[in-house]
C-alpha cells in the first residue's frame, strides 16, 4: 500500500525526533546534512516555482487581473493585521499570570544553539522571491493584456511549457524528498535542544499561541465557506495535508505545491489557485504574526520591559510589509522582524545582536512550525474568496 504525504510526513517528524534524541551526533549531522542539500535545492526552485504558477495564472484571468491582485494582497495585509492585534490582546490578558522574570537565563541558554552540518552544497537562486513576484506581476499582466496577438501568444506559449517543467520538478524531485527535508528539522531542534527547553519553561504560552492560530483559522474558513458557499468543515478538511507539510518544513514556500493540492480539492479554479497560493506564501503572515507578537509580549514580561497597544500596532503595521518574501526558509520570519524589535523593545534592548532578541529567536523558532501552517492554511481561505469574486465577475 503506497503511503500519502501526509502520513510520510508524520513519520518525518517522528523519525526527526527520535534520531535528534537518541542516535549520536554524527548520525544527526549526516541527516542535517542530507536536508541542508535539500533545502538549497528547494531555494533554487522556489523563484522559479513563484515565476512560472503566478504568471500563468494571472495570464489566464480573463479579466480583472488588477483588481483581484490588489484584493489578495489587501485581504492577505489585512489578516496579518487581524492576527497580530488579536495575538496582543490575548497574550497581554493571559500571559502575566504564568510568566516570571527568573526563566530568562534558562532560556538564553540555547539561543542560537543549532547543529552544523558535514558539509553544505551554495545553489544560489537566479531570483531572490520578491523580484519573482515583481517579475510575474509584469508578465503576467502583460500576457492578460496581450493574449490573442502575436507577441502575447508566442510568449504565452513558452511561459506555459515552463510552467510545465516546473510541474515536473515538483513532482519527481521537490514532493518525493519533503519528509526528508522535514525529517532533518527536526533533528537539528531536537538535537541542538531549543524543543524541549523552551517547552518545558514556557508550555503554556505555547498552548495559547497554538490556540490563537486555530481560533484564527476556525474565522477565516468560516467566513470564506460563508463567502464561497462551501461547506467550511470541509474545507478544513482539505486542508490537513497542507497544514501537516507545513508543520513539518517551517517554510510557506516550500508547502506551495501540496497547498495547490489542497485548493484543487476546495474547488477553486487553476487560475485562481495558480496566483494566489504562490503570492500569499509570501505575503501572508497571520501566523507568523501571532507568534512574532506573543513571544514579543512574553520577553516584555520576562524583563520587566512596558508593552502597550501604542507600541504594538505600529510594529505590526511595519512588519506585515517587511515580511513579505520572508517565508523561504524556516525562522525566515523572525529573522526578517529582528531589526524592526527596537520599537517594541526600544533601542538600547532592541539590538538585533543583544540577547533579547536572541533570545526572541529561541523563543519563536520552537513555535515557528504552526506559525507557518497557519499562514499557508489561512492562504487557501484567501483562495477561496479571491476565487468567489473572480466568478461573479465572469457571471456577470
Amino acid at each position: 500500500m503506497k503511503l500519502g504525504l501526509v502520513p510520510k510526513i508524520i513519520i518525518g517528524i517522528i523519525l526527526g525526533t527520535l534520531i535528534g534524541q537518541y542516535m549520536p551526533t554524527e548520525v544527526c549531522r549526516l541527516v542535517v546534512t542530507l536536508s541542508g542539500i535539500f533545502s538549497n535545492f528547494l531555494k533554487f526552485v522556489i523563484p522559479m516555482m513563484i515565476l512560472a504558477y503566478v504568471t500563468m495564472g494571472i495570464a489566464d484571468l480573463t479579466q480583472g487581473a488588477g483588481k483581484l491582485l490588489l484584493i489578495t494582497a489587501l485581504l492577505a495585509y489585512g489578516s496579518t493585521l487581524v492576527g497580530g492585534t488579536f495575538s496582543f490582546f490575548v497574550a497581554d490578558n493571559l500571559f502575566p499570570s504564568f510568566i516570571s522574570s527568573n526563566v530568562t537565563e534558562q532560556l538564553s541558554k540555547v539561543a542560537g544553539v543549532t547543529l552544523e552540518p558535514f558539509f553544505s552544497i551554495s545553489i544560489p537562486p537566479i531570483l531572490d522571491t520578491i523580484s519573482a513576484v515583481v517579475l510575474a506581476f509584469i508578465l503576467g499582466l502583460s500576457l492578460s493584456a496581450l493574449k490573442g496577438k502575436t507577441i502575447g501568444d508566442t510568449l504565452y506559449g513558452t511561459v506555459k511549457d515552463f510552467s510545465g517543467i516546473i510541474d515536473a520538478v515538483l513532482t519527481h524531485a521537490i514532493i518525493p524528498f519533503l519528509p526528508l527535508y522535514v525529517c532533518g528539522t527536526f533533528v537539528d531542534m531536537t538535537k541542538s535542544g531549543k524543543t524541549f527547553v523552551i517547552l518545558g519553561v514556557l508550555w503554556k504560552v505555547f498552548l495559547v499561541v497554538i490556540a490563537m492560530h486555530f481560533i484564527l483559522l476556525f474565522v477565516q474558513f468560516m467566513v470564506a465557506g460563508t463567502i464561497g458557499h462551501k461547506n467550511p468543515f470541509m474545507l478544513m478538511k482539505n486542508q490537513i495535508a497542507g497544514y501537516t507539510t507545513a508543520l513539518g518544513t517551517q517554510s510557506s514556500a516550500a508547502t506551495i505545491p501540496v497547498n495547490l493540492e489542497c485548493a484543487k480539492a476546495n474547488g477553486v479554479s487553476e487560475q485562481i489557485r495558480n496566483f494566489v497560493i504562490p503570492l500569499c506564501a509570501n505575503i501572508h503572515m497571520c501566523g507568523s504574526m501571532i507568534t512574532i507578537t506573543a513571544c514579543a509580549t512574553a520577553v516584555c514580561l520576562m524583563n520587566q520591559i512596558p508593552i502597550h497597544l501604542g507600541t504594538v500596532v505600529p510594529f505590526i503595521m511595519t512588519l506585515g510589509i517587511a515580511m513579505v518574501a520572508s517565508p523561504g526558509a524556516p525562522g525566515g520570519s523572525i529573522m526578517t522582524a529582528l531589526p524592526f524589535l527596537w520599537m517594541i523593545f526600544g533601542k538600547q534592548l532592541g539590538d538585533p545582536n543583544g540577547p533579547i532578541c536572541a533570545l526572541m529567536v529561541a523563543l519563536y523558532i520552537t513555535q515557528d512550525s504552526f506559525g507557518t501552517a497557519c499562514n499557508v492554511s489561512g492562504d487557501n481561505a484567501i483562495a477561496v474568496v479571491v476565487d468567489k469574486v473572480y466568478k461573479t465577475w465572469i457571471e456577470k
